[in-house]
């Protein structure tokens, strides 16, 4: 983003380039210095891709910054399990008084044994 500073002083302004906090945080997210050689095509609405430019120009990222950081928001919520109510509950109790493993489940162990090691 290119912003004007003028001096108290009246001289001319001049442009300064700044960095965006979205594209800063990215940088740290991503392994450094990947080389950037994969491609990806995408066939989207005209809704979606006037949605994505308006995104990376607020943002300062890049289409394909911006799609990495997406994705890796929506793994990062689908990892992360919440519990609430009953739910939270119920996985508790059974942390706290595990059932006994049944006939099944000992024999899988005993396979993973076998196998494994």
């Amino acid at each position: 983003m290119a912003g004007t500073v003028s001096r108290k002083d009246h001289q001319p302004t001049r442009k300064l380039k700044r960095e965006r906090p979205a594209a800063r945080k990215l940088k740290r997210d991503q392994p450094a210095h990947e080389l950037k050689k994969e491609r990806m095509e995408l066939r989207i609405a005209p809704s979606a891709k006037e949605l994505i430019q308006r995104a990376t120009a607020i943002s300062g990222l890049t289409a394909g910054d911006l799609a990495y950081e997406a994705a890796r928001r929506i793994l990062e919520e689908h990892e992360r399990m919440v519990l609430v109510g009953a739910d939270r509950e119920v996985f508790l109790e059974a942390v706290r008084n595990p059932p006994a493993p049944t006939a099944k489940l000992i024999a899988a162990l005993r396979r993973h044994r076998e196998i494994v090691g």
